[in-house]
C-alpha cells in the first residue's frame, strides 16, 4: 500500500512551554540552543507490550505493523555512546554490535529507539531460529547478519517524546533514521482495515500484526493501546522437567504461572534440532531438582528441573485438561 503523504508532527501536552519539532532533528548542541538538550537519557525504559486479542481492530484510529518475530530491544544513544536493553533491562550491547554501530551513527545527540531485532529468510519474514544461531548456540557470538526494525522514539536531543502521540513519534522517528541503512530500518506501518491486513500477513506465512492507537502516548508495561493478533500462538513458557530417548534430550514439560501459582500446560516434543536439544539440556541440568515444581506431578522417566529456563513454543490451541495442543519447540529465551 502506498505511504500517505507525511502528516505534521502532532503531540500531547508536554509539560515545557517550549515547542519541539523536528528542527531538533539532526542538529547539535550550541551556546544559542542549549535548551534543546535540557533532559538527560533514561537509563532504561520499560517497554508498552501489546495485548494478544483473537481479532485485529478495525477503524481510522488504528495503524497496523507486522509482528517480527525476535528480540525487543531498545537501543539507547548518547553522546556517540550506545547501549542496547532486552525488554527486561539487560545489556546485550556486545551481542549486536553491527545494530550498535548503526545507532552511533545517526545524526542526533541522543535518542532511545524501540524496536527488534531479527533475522531474515528468503522470503523476508523474521526467523527466531535463525536469530538465535546467529547469536550463537551459547549466546556469546555476535549477530552482525541481524536487522533492527525501529518501530518507536522515546527520547530524542533532551526531549522525553513519550507524551506525544504515536503519529508524532513516528514522523520524529522516520526523519532520524538512514533510509539507506540495511541495519536499523523503519517497521512500515499499514493502514486499513485490520482484519484484511491480518489475513494477508497469515497468507504471507508472517507471525501475526500489532495494531496500535495513533493518537495515543507511549506507555510501559501491557496496554490496550497495543493489540497483536497472531496467525499461529505463540508463548513464552517454563521448563520444569525433561525426557531423555538413546541419551538425547527428547522432550521438555512446561508449565506458566497464573495468578502466582506455577501450573502444568503439559510437553513438547517436536522442533529441537540436534544442537538445540543438547544446549537445552545442558542448561537445564543446571536446576536438576528431586520434585517436580507443580504439586501432584507423577510422571515416571522426567527428569524434573525448577522453572528457570524459559522457552519459546508455537502452539494451535489448548486442550480442554490445560496442554498445548501440537506445540512445537521454538527456542530458549534470553531476554
Amino acid at each position: 500500500m502506498a505511504k500517505p503523504p507525511r502528516r505534521p508532527i502532532q503531540r500531547a501536552s508536554v509539560p515545557s512551554p517550549r515547542t519541539a519539532s523536528r528542527r531538533i532533528v539532526g542538529r547539535s548542541a550550541t551556546p544559542q540552543q542549549p535548551e534543546l538538550f535540557n533532559l538527560p537519557i533514561p537509563g532504561w525504559i520499560e517497554p508498552c507490550l501489546p495485548t494478544l486479542v483473537s481479532k485485529a481492530p478495525t477503524g481510522p484510529e488504528w495503524v497496523h505493523e507486522v509482528k517480527w518475530d525476535g528480540y525487543r530491544l531498545s537501543a539507547y544513544l548518547e553522546d556517540g555512546k550506545v547501549t542496547i536493553r532486552t525488554r527486561r533491562g539487560h545489556d546485550w550491547t556486545d551481542r549486536f554490535p553491527a545494530i550498535a554501530a548503526a545507532m552511533a551513527a545517526l545524526p542526533v545527540h541522543s535518542a532511545v529507539i524501540d524496536g527488534e531485532a531479527v533475522v531474515l529468510d528468503a522470503e523476508g519474514r523474521s526467523d527466531f531460529g535463525a536469530l538465535q544461531a546467529a547469536l550463537g548456540i551459547k549466546g556469546r557470538l555476535a549477530a552482525d547478519v541481524a536487522v533492527f526494525y525501529a518501530f518507536d522514539l522515546l527520547f530524542l536531543d533532551g526531549h522525553d517524546l513519550r507524551p506525544w502521540k504515536l503519529e508524532g513519534r513516528r514522523d520524529a522517528l522516520e526523519a532520524v533514521l538512514d533510509p539507506t541503512s540495511r541495519t536499523i530500518m523503519l517497521s512500515v506501518e499499514i493502514e486499513g482495515d485490520g482484519p484484511t491486513i491480518f489475513r494477508h500477513a497469515c497468507n504471507h506465512g508472517l507471525e501475526g500484526i500489532v495494531s496500535k492507537r495513533r493518537d495515543k502516548p507511549y506507555t510501559s508495561g501491557r496496554v490496550k493501546e497495543w493489540l497483536k493478533t497472531k496467525c499461529i500462538q505463540s508463548d513464552t513458557f517454563f521448563v520444569i522437567g525433561y525426557e531423555k530417548t538413546a541419551g538425547a534430550l527428547a522432550s521438555i514439560r512446561l508449565a506458566h504461572f497464573e495468578s502466582g501459582t506455577l501450573i502444568s500446560a503439559g510437553g513438547v516434543g517436536t522442533g529441537f534440532t540436534r544442537s538445540s536439544a543438547a544446549d537445552l539440556e545442558r542448561r537445564l541440568k543446571k536446576f536438576i531438582t528431586d520434585k517436580p515444581p507443580v504439586f501432584g506431578m507423577r510422571d515416571r522417566g522426567v527428569i524434573w528441573t525448577k522453572p528457570k529456563i524459559r522457552v519459546e513454543v508455537e502452539y494451535r490451541g489448548w486442550t480442554a485438561d490445560g496442554n498445548l495442543r501440537h506445540p512445537s519447540f521454538k527456542g530458549v529465551r534470553e531476554d
